[in-house]
């Protein structure tokens, strides 16, 4: 069976990619097609090959920035996906949270659509999107939302089979699209996340001293809701990650050394934060969610908004606890709550095993008929 591997875009390496990842490895001799790649964010040197599969971009990757910054092109990539050539493929599994879905399918092929959610600034968090951004964006958004809504709504209709990565996503694609979806959940390197990491902690940090937050400082995900029940309760707080919220919240917090930002960490040294904190604190809505489940492989609970991907990958009272409002207070009392009981890291990482890499391609292989 000829099989076609589609992903929106390969820049960086992220939750989405470590799924196309591990369908790789289900099928090895699939060929990958995207609207761009970047092979040096995978450690690649050719652009013709990922991981050993054959990569073939769409027209996107041609134009000024469409590799570095292939989002730019957005009302393109309709046309560009139905560009694609799949003539000859049995098989077409697509990896998507983007406009890839929309591909020509051959006759006779099957479609499976892996959605990790339904365009976010389409759908359920446009205005969430448009109030976030700069100028161009809010032209761009007022011009080509409704044509973008009009094709993702017409490429759904290709799709033989949706599998969502949650059942707040399977919600989310029968509310937007009209279909049922089977859950299977994304993969997880609970093993690698479950060893100790022999690295030193960055100066100034002591272990069971801090809370942490990991992960993009963007709005969305509401970092400064972590900065700011810290604050507020007196509480060291480090924060793994980068984004266009970094400069504002260390503005707000000054020279006050309960907060430390470290930016970017390796994988060795996140996993090193994990399993020296008190927490993970977790205040954003996900549509899954993969840094919980690895903050709880490596034993640590996590306190986290009661909603999303949150309430299927944390067991509420034994590997950690939800608050109920996007607000200071809300995360604040959730943590009272937290410092007063006792928790195991083995029920944590017991926990996480649910979401391991053989957790995923078992279900996938049932999709599969394999």
């Amino acid at each position: 069976m000829k099989t076609a591997l589609l992903h929106y875009w390969l820049t960086n390496m992220r939750g989405g990619e470590k799924v196309l990842a591990a369908l790789g490895d289900m099928l090895p001799d699939a060929d990958v097609f995207t609207h761009a790649y970047v092979p040096s964010a995978f450690g690649e040197v050719s652009p013709h090959h990922l991981w050993g599969h054959s990569v073939r971009e769409s027209l996107v990757a041609r134009l000024p920035l469409g590799r570095r910054h292939p989002q730019v092109y957005l009302p393109l990539m309709p046309t560009a996906t139905r560009a694609l050539n799949l003539e000859g493929y049995d098989l077409i599994l697509s990896s998507e949270s983007g406009p890839v879905k929309g591909v020509r399918k051959p006759v006779g092929a099957r479609h499976i659509c892996y959605c990790h959610t339904p365009m976010r600034y389409l759908w359920d968090m446009h205005d969430e999107y448009y109030r976030t951004a700069g100028l161009g964006g809010k032209i761009s958004m007022k011009v080509f939302t409704g044509y973008l809504r009009r094709e993702d709504m017409k490429s759904a209709e290709s799709v033989d089979r949706f599998i969502a990565n949650s059942a707040f996503v399977a919600e989310r694609i029968k509310r937007i699209y009209g279909r049922e979806s089977m859950v299977v959940h994304p993969p997880v390197d609970v093993d690698f996340f479950g060893e100790d990491a022999f690295v030193p902690l960055p100066s100034g940090i002591e272990p069971g001293s801090y809370y942490l937050y990991a992960g993009e400082l963007r709005d969305y995900k509401r970092p400064d809701l972590a900065v700011e029940a810290c604050l507020r309760m007196g509480r060291k707080l480090v924060v793994v990650g980068n984004g266009k919220m970094r400069e504002r919240l260390e503005r707000r917090v000054g020279g006050c050394g309960d907060v430390m930002f470290l930016g970017r960490v390796s994988d060795d040294g996140l996993r090193r934060m994990f399993s020296c904190a008190r927490a993970l604190l977790f205040p954003g809505v996900e549509d899954f969610g993969i840094i919980p489940v690895e903050a709880q492989a490596s034993g640590l609970p996590v306190i986290a908004r009661g909603e999303g991907g949150a309430l299927e990958t944390i067991d509420y009272g034994s590997t950690g606890l939800f608050f109920s409002e996007g607000s200071i207070q809300s995360l604040c009392s959730a943590i009272e709550c937290f410092e007063a009981r006792t928790w195991s890291s083995d029920l944590c990482r017991k926990n996480a095993a649910r979401f391991s890499i053989g957790e995923f391609k078992t279900k996938m292989s049932l999709v599969l008929g394999r």
